[in-house]
């Protein structure tokens, strides 16, 4: 069935702050009713992977680090920003899991679905893979502000984990969710 919608119409852009962590453009758009708003803010943000990682004996490899806007620690999958200059989203979702877990799979991640995080005021895409047969292979290499612990988690105790609230980050629940229906578990 045909839709019947039509896209808003950006009648100008402005890039309201500029830092190297975050953007905010303020757009003046114009409704298909003909309303114009000129103080619509969007966060431009970057490209952002997420894996859901499976050793060989079926244990998942998550990670637990405090988020300050939510000032909590929380369980959640590996995952990061794809950086500028990386040309490979698999390729970023691989040196993501290894940086912050220190496991590797012996071939690329599986592309499983990309997604939108929040796309009424976020600009950025979610790439979520499936990492199978991962294992350690080397220390991690975390950025200064990280403090990640690295957490096994079984297979079979994955989505009970989603549906009690444990793991409450909203990527890593539609992931978790995701890759046990791939995986048949």
């Amino acid at each position: 069935m045909p839709s019947k919608l039509e896209p808003w119409h950006t009648l100008h852009s402005e890039l309201v702050f500029d830092h190297r962590w975050y953007q905010l453009r303020r757009d003046h758009v114009r409704l298909p009713g003909g309303q114009e708003l000129d103080d619509y803010f969007v966060s431009v943000r970057p490209h952002v992977v997420l894996t859901f990682p499976l050793t060989a004996d079926n244990q998942v490899v998550f990670v637990r680090q405090y988020k300050h806007a939510a000032g909590q620690i929380l369980l959640e999958l590996p995952g990061g920003v794809v950086d500028a200059h990386e040309t490979s989203v698999p390729g970023a979702a691989a040196r993501e899991l290894l940086e912050e877990t220190g496991y590797a799979p012996p071939l690329p991640p599986e592309p499983l679905l990309d997604v939108y995080d929040n796309p009424t005021k976020d600009t950025n895409q979610l790439s979520f893979f499936l990492a199978r047969d991962v294992r350690p292979v080397a220390a991690q290499h975390l950025d200064p502000t990280e403090n990640i612990e690295v957490v096994l988690v079984p297979l079979a105790e994955v989505e009970g984990l989603v549906l009690r609230g444990d793991i409450r980050v909203s990527g890593s629940v539609a992931l978790c969710l995701l890759a046990l229906r791939r995986l048949g578990a």
